[in-house]
């Protein structure tokens, strides 16, 4: 791939402290303004790699690196970036928690009005939302990691006292977004002959198969997750499914579900909200809950121990509930034995609307299933041809002209209905555009569980596609430079010109390149055929050296051993390393061998001459 992430991640770096410490002040919002979401963004970018990458620690002084101190120069040397970050993680708490303890998750400026004369009320605009606590749950995550490891390297009692603080005002609100999680989970059932099952039925039969033998063996498949949904004992998402003759869909609604009953748990929460959104799941809304959850349980929490007895509890729950949601949509998207219902694209979903982007949700989940079982390359191929669609219809590997339809998928973006706002005030919408910086986070997923040489290289030709394509939307010139998104760069009919950056796509960025990071410092793919080749290269090479031992005559002041000791330490590692890197231990065996023959040569040469 031509992405070179380590120094991408740098530059952002660079741009995101050079456009948020200004004149030795942070300054919050971006295009969109402040709210509890954008101001988490904002953070993350900074956060989300020094959290998950060892070379860019932010956490002690003493080993961070020097290109990420040239970096991040603005902000100040390595122990003056840590206390800056103290004073954000104090700022941000402190902003959103109420006077009553209760922590804010509100969507605030992220919320629209769904008529273009409408004016959102103060009340709506303090509704608690999914995305609010899935990006707090990573945020929260980051924050307790980082304090952590920088406890240790601190000796004034003042700062240790004020770690210990953002310790407690943080793991609250931890708990409080998981606690949101759990009640803003839903199950939505409905009989076969309603327009929400036969939308459903339509969608698995891709076969034309008689409708009453789909709904048969549909219901089988779902046996599983049914089962899973009537254990569920805390939170919402609680519906009676005895009834099996009954269809159903699970995930997360948009915020806390109306009559969503209340948690308990030991932690300080504050008082939970009344919760007003439809009990329906939403794809977007689910999407960013199973990614969001994933931190929960990651090996870096573990390690660390972030998470006490309660939240230890709460992310039980609530990986359940990622389990059961998964299964049940990655059922649903790859139900029948001809097409997928995931390669009909649109995806339609219940309520009978039809969207690319709700395809772009339903891979996400088929792809975390399929990395979770490292699945073979027949099923990674039919997702490959799902994404190498997907960017071909929103005119990201395409030219889009003017008028082009699937603009609009990225500028202004696909629009949420928020079904329960208007209780409070005129109906809002929610505004996802995101597309194309997802669809290649979902695409880098797939190369890299992929076994077939050949199958890596097409994602990775479609990444470096969608990549130029993202590149193209930075902000070019001036104070944000090196920032996204500016789609007018992009797109034809796009004539506004923003002036501010999006931190919502910025930190997506972020995390994709995270991602690739990551990935870099795994193994390489292994190949089979390669394997077995450098197996038969060892052996040979291994059978020639040791009758050059024998057969060598020793000269004097000579060591036999010494003058094969390089071939002998090459041999050694190439079967060490052969495992995992063939190809690396075919290229030491080749150079063995190269030395054996020489050295072969050199003895028939002088057996002649004699």
């Amino acid at each position: 791939m031509k992405l070179q992430p380590r120094q991408q991640l740098l530059e952002l770096w660079e741009a995101t402290a050079r456009t948020s410490y200004q004149e030795r002040s942070w300054v919050w919002g971006g295009r969109d303004g402040s709210n509890s979401i954008s101001d988490a963004e904002q953070l993350l970018c900074l956060m989300y790699p020094a959290a998950e990458l060892p070379g860019f620690r932010l956490d002690t002084p003493d080993e961070t690196s020097d290109d990420v101190l040239d970096t991040l120069a603005t902000l100040g040397d390595s122990v003056e970036i840590p206390r800056l970050l103290l004073r954000l993680f104090s700022h941000y708490l402190r902003t959103y928690t109420g006077a009553d303890g209760k922590a804010i998750f509100s969507g605030g400026s992220y919320f629209q009005p769904s008529a273009p004369d409408g004016e959102i009320t103060p009340d709506q605009r303090e509704i608690d939302v999914v995305d609010s606590y899935s990006m707090s749950i990573t945020l929260m995550l980051s924050i307790l990691g980082f304090l952590k490891v920088f406890r240790q390297s601190v000796r004034r009692e003042g700062i240790r006292r004020e770690i210990r603080e953002l310790e407690t005002l943080a793991g609250n609100r931890l708990s409080a977004a998981m606690v949101g999680m759990l009640r803003s989970f839903s199950v939505n059932a409905f009989e076969p002959g309603s327009p929400q099952g036969q939308a459903l039925l339509r969608t698995a039969n891709q076969t034309g198969a008689p409708t009453r033998r789909v709904l048969d063996d549909f219901q089988k498949q779902l046996q599983g997750v049914r089962a899973g949904l009537r254990d569920l004992t805390i939170g919402s998402g609680v519906v009676d499914l005895d009834n099996p003759n009954l269809l159903f869909e699970c995930g997360w609604s948009w915020g806390v579900v109306k009559d969503a009953p209340t948690v308990d748990t030991e932690r300080e929460v504050g008082p939970q909200p009344k919760g007003i959104a439809a009990d329906t799941p939403y794809l977007y809304f689910t999407v960013n809950a199973l990614v969001g959850l994933v931190d929960l349980w990651s090996e870096r929490t573990r390690v660390l121990g972030l998470l006490d007895d309660s939240q230890q509890q709460l992310a039980a729950a609530l990986q359940l509930r990622w389990d059961l949601t998964q299964g049940y949509w990655r059922t649903v998207a790859t139900y029948g034995r001809g097409r997928w219902p995931l390669e009909d694209i649109p995806w339609r979903t219940t309520d009978g609307k039809e969207s690319d982007y709700y395809s772009l949700g339903v891979t996400a989940m088929v792809v975390q299933y399929l990395s979770r079982n490292r699945a073979g390359d027949v099923d990674l191929n039919r997702v490959a041809g799902v994404l190498e669609e997907l960017a071909m219809r929103a005119r990201i590997t395409r030219r889009a002209i003017p008028g082009d339809p699937p603009v609009a998928l990225h500028a202004p973006g696909v629009r949420v209905n928020l079904s329960g706002t208007e209780e409070l005030g005129p109906p809002m919408i929610w505004v996802v555009s995101d597309f194309s910086i997802t669809l290649l986070k979902r695409t880098i997923w797939v190369a890299n569980v992929a076994q077939s040489s050949r199958t890596r290289e097409r994602l990775h030709n479609l990444a470096d596609l969608i990549w130029q394509h993202i590149l193209s939307r930075q902000f070019n010139s001036g104070l944000h430079k090196g920032l996204w998104d500016q789609p007018a760069n992009a797109f034809p009919d796009v004539v506004i010109r923003q002036e501010q950056p999006s931190w919502y796509f910025t930190e997506r960025v972020v995390e994709f390149l995270v991602s690739l990071a990551q990935a870099s410092g795994e193994s390489p793919l292994r190949s089979a055929q390669l394997f077995d080749i450098a197996s038969d290269m060892l052996s040979e090479a291994e059978h020639l050296l040791n009758r050059e031992q024998v057969l060598r005559p020793v000269l004097p002041g000579q060591n036999i051993r010494s003058s094969v000791s390089g071939v002998q330490a090459g041999l050694q590692r190439a079967r060490a390393i052969m495992g995992e890197r063939p190809a690396s231990a075919i290229a030491l065996i080749t150079n063995a061998l190269l030395e054996l023959e020489r050295q072969a040569t050199a003895r028939e040469n002088a057996s002649e001459a004699m």
